[in-house]
């Protein structure tokens, strides 16, 4: 059996920094990952790739995670470092390394493996929503159901990869969450994010949206608790049983 320490090792692979769109006590983009997995470990060690400068991790671990977090562009926007980033998500997922997807990380990585992303009919998706579980995997750790996260989105992922597998799905959004056999977890949602930020952010950033979408958004803030923690830690879970499937057969 292989001996691994007990630290966590998440390579972000940065697509976004969102300049003049983060409140002054939110120093960077990657420290709202790394307040969230904080809560779940106080050993976690961060190492960013510029994904939108076209830096991306060359030798892969199957000891670390790999992390594709939000952006501002679209995954179908013809530009060379998306387009290299869908390339090495092939390679990694061939590779069978643990790979988390959040927003755009979602949509890029639905799309590189054969789905479809297009600017949602639904219009803009903002604050918490409730979705319903649909993967018996996730139900065992989240037994109620349902999962609330909170929400930024324009464009969804409406058709997906073969090997994809529901997580979770909802009115507004059919693929809400996804699975890859049991090493790629995908969200539209935000689990990062709080209801601080996105205050914040419908509050000061959102002018020209639909007053409404923007009214309902800001209420589902004290509507609903959202479980973006409870994520964080499902997802490490998966990640350790991962590494003792690995265990067992190496």
């Amino acid at each position: 059996m292989k001996t691994r320490d007990n630290s966590i090792k998440i390579n972000v692979l940065l697509c976004d920094t969102f300049p003049g769109r983060l409140p002054a006590d939110i120093p960077t983009y990657v420290s709202m990952h790394e307040k969230l997995l904080k809560q779940v470990s106080d050993d976690v060690h961060f190492t960013v790739f510029m994904a939108m400068d076209g830096e991306l991790p060359t030798v892969l671990s199957k000891d670390e995670i790999y992390l594709i977090p939000g952006c501002m562009y679209s995954a179908y926007d013809p530009l060379p470092w998306i387009e290299a980033l869908q390339q090495w998500v092939r390679m990694a997922v061939a590779q069978q390394v643990f790979l988390v997807g959040i927003c755009f990380g979602h949509q890029v990585i639905a799309r590189a493996l054969g789905g479809k992303v297009e600017q949602s009919h639904a219009g803009w998706g903002a604050g918490i929503r409730e979705s319903k579980i649909i993967d018996p995997l996730m139900l065992d750790s989240f037994t109620d159901g349902t999962l609330r996260l909170l929400y930024n989105h324009h464009d969804q992922v409406t058709s997906i990869p073969d090997n994809a597998n529901l997580l979770a799905t909802s009115d507004f959004c059919e693929f809400e969450a996804l699975r890859y056999g049991h090493h790629v977890y995908t969200f539209q949602g935000h689990p990062e994010y709080t209801p601080y930020y996105m205050d914040f952010y419908l509050k000061h950033l959102a002018a020209g949206q639909d007053p409404q979408v923007i009214d309902n958004a800001l209420h589902s803030l004290s509507g609903y608790p959202h479980q973006g923690v409870d994520v964080a830690q499902w997802v490490i879970e998966m990640f350790n049983q991962y590494l003792s499937s690995d265990d067992d057969v190496g």
